[in-house]
């Protein structure tokens, strides 16, 4: 299988594309292969946050245009890009936050991908692009995902020109979290995922949830949504132990219930 797992500890697991040939590439394949391990590691209680990242020489440079060229008819067309929808959705509804980490190019796809992720670091070198209407297919599924992480302008340029953008003002303009040298971003993505790994599970999946669906809502319908989730999430043990812990100045003990 080209998606490889692997255990940085008991709840931080690395999720890598490994297909360097292909330059990670987001095919049929790979984009089942993907779903699987997504969905199997969204079950598993003792994961609590999943790094993605791709193998060789970069990130993921999208759809495997060989593979597409050689669909032909529009059924397999339609498969094909509705299978890198759900992925894209699986990472987004799924309870474990997800962290892009990003090298060399993430293209078209491999774009969509890194602003799927709830947070996404990278080299300073990494490069960032929706490239699509080079070769006349414009980068319509891929602008689903960023477009909800940029603003407009930023990302008509983006789809327009085909033009790639640098880590800096991928940033600037809130595609990445942030940029380190490639001896120090595993380092720094670790922290992070350790800083998210120590919080109440139960917590962070109904926070997770409520997060994307308030953004779809209109004000007053949001704050009525969101009013409910903190309810739900009030009756919960951990928020119980969470405020006990911060009023008697300890540190809490998680249940995850």
């Amino acid at each position: 299988m080209n998606i490889k797992t692997i255990n940085l500890n008991k709840d931080i697991v690395r999720v890598i594309i490994n297909e360097p040939k292909t330059y990670n590439s987001l095919s049929y394949k790979n984009l089942k292969n993907l779903i699987n391990v997504f969905k199997k590691l969204d079950k598993d209680k003792k994961v609590k946050v999943i790094i993605l990242e791709g193998a060789g020489r970069g990130f993921s440079a999208g759809h495997n245009l060989k593979e597409v060229k050689d669909l032909k008819k529009k059924e397999r067309y339609k498969k094909l890009f509705n299978l890198c929808s759900k992925l894209m959705l699986q990472i987004v509804e799924g309870r474990k936050p997800v962290i892009a980490k990003v090298h060399g190019a993430a293209f078209a796809a491999g774009c969509q991908l890194v602003a799927s992720c709830d947070l996404a670091y990278s080299t300073n070198d990494a490069l960032f692009a929706t490239p699509g209407v080079n070769i006349g297919l414009f980068c319509s599924t891929p602008m689903v995902a960023v477009s909800r992480k940029i603003n407009r302008k930023p990302m008509m340029k983006m789809l327009l020109t085909g033009e790639p953008i640098k880590a800096n003002y991928a940033k600037e303009i809130g595609l990445i979290n942030d940029y380190f040298s490639k001896s120090k971003l595993n380092k720094e993505i670790f922290k992070i995922a350790k800083k998210i790994a120590s919080k109440s599970n139960l917590t962070i999946k109904i926070g997770k949830q409520a997060f994307y669906k308030q953004l779809e809502m209109p004000l007053r319908k949001a704050y009525s949504y969101t009013s409910r989730m903190m309810t739900i999430n009030m009756m919960a043990m951990d928020a119980k132990e969470g405020i006990s812990a911060f009023l008697e100045k300890r540190k809490p003990h998680w249940k995850n219930k």
